[in-house]
């Protein structure tokens, strides 16, 4: 299906990014990029490694941060040098990785990561330093891209203009080989070269457009946008260990609200969370509301700087898919407890073949799950047991956020917001209040009859 896809696409689809061969030297006068703003140990790696006789700059998000007067996550720096060739100028230095060497170059808690230029896969045969050479498969995606090259190719190699700044420290001066810079002045996402043939390269990049998209604000330039939507089946080829990780890039970078958007606007959603999209077709109020709710609730612990879990965020993407598993699992007489948790089980296995979920994060998701009917069980001691649960406030939370979706609870939240406030003899009023409205203690559910012990009815 996506091979034939791929032919019925034109190519190149729109108006591919201006290529150079010799770039803008952009010097310290015309941008507002200062020396002092880099981090003081990437300036020392470029700075030794230009003294060395090799090619040196800092690179890719870090220059494109810094322009839009943003901290940078961490520095990036891009060399003519061989990965040994660094290792022989630091010594406080290790080399990384199997299909392509990076050096790590530390400096205390501080990496400054090392790359050396990268030639793409069509210009195999002209790169100086030329390893193995590139793979493809046959919907177009590299499968290898091992090959050494010039600065000039390391810059068409890369994926967006805005990534393809690269700032020596030394001269002050930036070599823009895509017009990157404008598009940082206009505010939007370009692929350098033809759309199709780069998300073919590595369907990733779609998913990359959004989020940057997402995090800076920007627009994606309309030619990049054009075949995302047509193309999004491409990523159902790519490794749902690889897609996890950029799930959690997308969703927890302080704007998941606006990724969600953008992600449903290209049609990426489906190929990432296939049964959650399934739900938002089938209620899509409730579950829009939903998801959209905890992304918000993600995004302003992120910007208060408040720890968030992948555990958490998972299980509200996943929970307006879990409902109809259960009740149907309870039409074959299944009780609800033990319907929900197959019903669990089944859904995170199929979830797994798209997005693969760590157990140090499904393990979590389950238990939030597994207490959502539990905390209808509150008569005893039961509701102090609760309290007493690791996963409480979790699940507590979880029960709040589904009832702003929404979900009628009958008033479950309130009802625990109040026994968590109270003390002790409050406490056991509430339980008794509670035991004489429903003798099993459980919300709409009637305490089975028991039949007569010998005898007959007669």
């Amino acid at each position: 299906m996506i091979r034939k896809l791929l032919k019925k696409i034109p190519s190149p689809f729109g108006r591919p990014a201006h290529r150079r061969t010799t770039p803008a030297i952009i010097p310290p006068s015309q941008h507002a990029l200062q020396r002092r703003q880099i981090s003081r140990n990437a300036v020392t790696v470029v700075e030794r490694l230009q003294q060395a006789g090799y090619q040196a700059f800092a690179v890719g998000g870090c220059v494109r941060d810094l322009l839009l007067e943003m901290d940078p996550k961490d520095y990036d720096v891009a060399t003519s040098a061989t990965p040994e060739q660094v290792r022989a100028t630091f010594r406080n230095c290790r080399l990384i990785g199997r299909r392509f060497k990076l050096a790590h170059v530390y400096f205390g808690r501080e990496i400054i990561e090392v790359a050396t230029f990268r030639a793409g896969h069509a210009d195999d045969d002209e790169g100086d330093l030329g390893r193995e050479q590139s793979l493809q498969s046959e919907s177009g995606r590299l499968l290898r891209d091992n090959v050494y090259g010039t600065l000039e190719q390391d810059a068409q190699r890369r994926d967006f203009t805005i990534n393809a700044l690269y700032y020596d420290v030394c001269t002050g001066n930036i070599h823009d080989y895509a017009n990157g810079l404008q598009d940082i002045r206009n505010a939007r996402v370009r692929l350098i070269g033809d759309p199709v043939q780069r998300y073919q390269e590595d369907p990733v990049r779609m998913l990359r457009a959004v989020r940057f998209a997402a995090k800076l604000d920007f627009e994606i330039e309309p030619h990049s946008a054009a075949p995302i939507a047509e193309l999004a089946e491409l990523l159902y080829d790519i490794p749902a260990a690889r897609l996890f990780d950029e799930v959690l890039k997308l969703l927890l970078n302080g704007q998941g609200e606006r990724t969600f958007d953008l992600l449903l606007e290209y049609d990426l959603f489906a190929p990432l969370f296939p049964d959650t999209d399934d739900a938002i077709e089938d209620n899509p109020g409730y579950t829009l509301k939903l998801v959209r709710q905890a992304l918000r609730n993600t995004d302003d612990r992120i910007h208060q700087g408040r720890p968030v879990t992948p555990a958490f965020l998972f299980a509200a993407l996943l929970w307006p898919a879990l409902p109809q598993r259960t009740r149907e699992l309870e039409e074959q007489g299944i009780p609800l407890i033990p319907a929900q948790q197959q019903a669990t089980h089944e859904l995170l296995a199929e979830q797994c073949r798209h997005t693969a979920i760590p157990k140090r994060f499904s393990i979590p998701l389950r238990e939030i799950w597994d207490m959502q009917p539990r905390l209808e069980r509150r008569n005893g001691r039961r509701a102090d047991q609760m309290l007493e649960h690791p996963r409480f406030r979790a699940a507590y939370d979880f029960l709040l956020l589904r009832e702003e979706a929404g979900e009628d609870t009958g008033g479950l939240g309130q009802w625990w917001t109040r026994y968590q406030d109270v003390g002790a003899d409050e406490r056991r009023r509430m339980i008794q209040q509670l035991s004489s409205r429903d003798p099993a203690g459980k919300r709409g559910r009637p305490r089975r009859k028991r039949k007569p012990q010998g005898g007959s009815d007669n």
